[in-house]
């Protein structure tokens, strides 16, 4: 199996070091950057399977280079910020980065981290995108895709339509749609969400869901997902 390539953007050396032999040594290949623009062309001529991104990088800060990214590409988006309280994070996901992780960091921590976003992305790929460990098997396909009001849902094409017309969605947004579509009137947890979704066996920092379900609101209609106050998130039928 070919070694997964990581794309880790930081200005610290003493960090940028220290990381990127801990990666090295859990088997990852990793390209080494230490600022948002060489970032971006190591991006672009490699395309890595992942990209760590430090928030604050000089040339291109890594909120910025997220978003080049993600006009790119699909591609999984770790953010790494020093402040966990820092409007950081959010800036960072809003810009469609899939995970954060805060500095400083242990190596095995975000080790795991890592892995359990290739999961969810590898997983993502295909129609046996909804089981994974720990989890059920996903029911059967259901007979065409499912549809709510104008909102198509192809759970075996992986594919989303709006009005007939093709709606585009980061892995980790598809698969939070297919949580609700699995569930249509059912109220869902933040807590489930980010274990079903972002493959967490413990408590998370829930702002990771909300600002994703913003995020799908904003490309599948702010009305299809509603905010039940206090409880978390269902789909309208």
């Amino acid at each position: 199996m070919a070694e997964t390539h990581v794309l880790f953007v930081e200005d610290d050396d003493v960090i940028r070091e220290a990381t990127q032999l801990a990666l090295e040594r859990d088997g990852f290949r990793v390209t080494a950057m230490p600022d948002g623009l060489s970032g971006l062309d190591a991006f672009r001529a490699t395309r890595p399977d992942i990209a760590l991104l430090d928030v604050m990088v000089p040339g291109l800060d890594g909120v910025s280079l997220c978003r080049r990214i993600r006009d790119e590409s699909t591609v999984p988006v770790i953010m790494l910020s020093a402040r966990a309280d820092s409007i950081d994070v959010v800036l960072g996901l809003e810009a469609g980065a899939d995970d954060y992780v805060t500095k400083p960091f242990d190596g095995a921590v975000l080790v795991a981290r890592i892995r359990a976003v290739l999961r969810r992305f590898g997983h993502a790929s295909g129609p046996d995108s909804r089981s994974g460990a720990g989890r059920e098997a996903a029911p059967p396909a259901p007979d065409g895709p499912l549809r709510f009001g104008d909102l198509e849902v192809d759970t075996e094409g992986m594919e989303v339509r709006k009005d007939g017309r093709p709606v585009a969605l980061t892995p980790t947004e598809m698969r939070l749609l297919l949580e609700f579509s699995d569930a249509p009137g059912t109220v869902l947890s933040r807590d489930r969400l980010l274990e079903r979704v972002w493959d967490y066996d413990w408590g998370g920092d829930t702002r990771v869901v909300d600002v994703h379900v913003q995020r799908l609101r904003g490309k599948i209609g702010q009305d299809r997902i509603e905010t039940v106050r206090g409880f978390g998130y269902k789909l309208r039928g």
